[in-house]
């Protein structure tokens, strides 16, 4: 299976500048209304989003997930695929 990150995304969210819990709430609201398969960009600038609660929420849920670094533009580009 090809990485999530060379996919064409279904839905792009931007939650740069966005404090806990609104990254994460945002994320669920967006991934309740996508169909199977389709899959998620989110442009997160909060390690703690990154990191902790979005991953955790997408093992729970069994989405498939990848966060690329992007050190020069400052910001992590998350990518969730829902199963």
């Amino acid at each position: 299976m090809a990485d999530l990150k060379s996919m064409t995304p279904t839905e792009i969210l931007d939650v740069q500048g966005r404090s806990c819990p609104y990254p994460l709430v945002t994320t669920k609201k967006t991934m309740q209304k996508l169909p199977k398969g389709a899959i998620l960009k989110i442009f997160c600038d909060s390690s703690v989003t990154a990191e902790d609660s979005i991953p955790r929420y997408c093992e729970k849920n069994g989405y498939q997930f990848e966060s690329v670094w992007c050190e020069e533009k400052g910001y992590w580009e998350l990518y969730i695929r829902k199963d």
